[in-house]
């Protein structure tokens, strides 16, 4: 048991290693998109650009254009070897990189304590990689790709359906209906009451998809975990001057953080640290 959970928790270094690609590509990669989407409405077609991707081009220094070669990417060894700078100009290297590699490992490693060797470990794997994902693309962004969240959503219910989950199918489902229904009406109600959109499309898909992974038992104590961290977390940027134009902060990370809590504790925990 505790080889699995090892091997689990490498293979979620490694993991950790290409959601690092994916938090920094996929929002350009959907940027591009939208800007020959637009080219071609408009008729005015844009030159070709380089071919950009998950896997091309190859992974370089943003400060230099040095290559980064395969030994300076093995997860965590790699930057303590390089003491967190490029090999080639010593800019620093974001510690976020390592950060993510643990925390995926971590993940992995405790699905593979919780749920043994089954294919409910895979499942539960594929959650929190892509939630993880979600959290930090959002923050960074403001964005949830509908390439994450809906294939997310339809996860849930699959697993849900083939018993990967200890959710029941109806429960399942009611969850992905409720949790998209309850950020909708919020949404509208936010916008007729002061003409401001509160939050985005890409929240109710999010919430929808965790309804559908944790029941919809589980909306009411994931959505009060996220708005308590989420105001407290508003309130200290605020005061520290760390909000960003438009004095927003993304409420995905929150929903994300809520959904990786329900998983490593169970939601009726949530109730109980908020006293309910």
């Amino acid at each position: 048991m505790w080889v699995a959970i090892g091997l689990a928790g490498l293979l979620g270094l490694l993991i950790g290693s290409f959601l690092n690609v994916v938090i920094y590509r996929l929002p350009k990669m959907l940027e591009r998109q939208w800007a020959a989407e637009c080219a071609e409405l408009t008729g005015k077609p844009e030159a070709a650009a380089e071919v950009f991707n998950l896997m091309l081009p190859r992974s370089r220094c943003q400060q230099c254009g040095h290559q980064i070669r395969w030994f300076e990417n093995i997860p965590i060894v790699s930057y303590m070897a390089l003491r967190g700078k490029c090999s080639s100009c010593k800019t620093p290297i974001s510690i976020r990189y390592p950060i993510v590699e643990c925390c995926t490992g971590f993940l992995f490693a405790f699905c593979a304590w919780r749920w043994g060797l089954t294919v409910s470990t895979l499942a539960w794997c594929g959650f929190s990689a892509v939630l993880l994902t979600l959290a930090l693309i959002d923050w960074d962004t403001t964005l949830l790709p509908d390439d994450l969240t809906l294939p997310m959503m339809w996860a849930g219910l699959i697993g849900a359906t083939l018993h990967w989950t200890s959710v029941p199918l109806v429960s399942a489902l009611w969850g992905a209906v409720g949790g998209y229904l309850s950020l909708w009406i919020i949404y509208w109600l936010f916008k007729i009451a002061t003409g401001k959109e509160g939050m985005g499309y890409g929240d109710f898909k999010l919430f929808a998809a965790l309804g559908a992974w944790f029941g919809w038992e589980a909306l009411v104590p994931m959505i009060l975990m996220a708005s308590v961290i989420g105001a407290f977390v508003g309130v200290g940027m605020k005061f520290s001057t760390g909000l960003r134009e438009g004095g927003y902060v993304p409420f995905g990370p929150f929903l994300a953080l809520s959904g990786l809590a329900a998983m490593l504790f169970g939601p009726q925990s949530i109730l109980r640290v908020v006293g309910l």
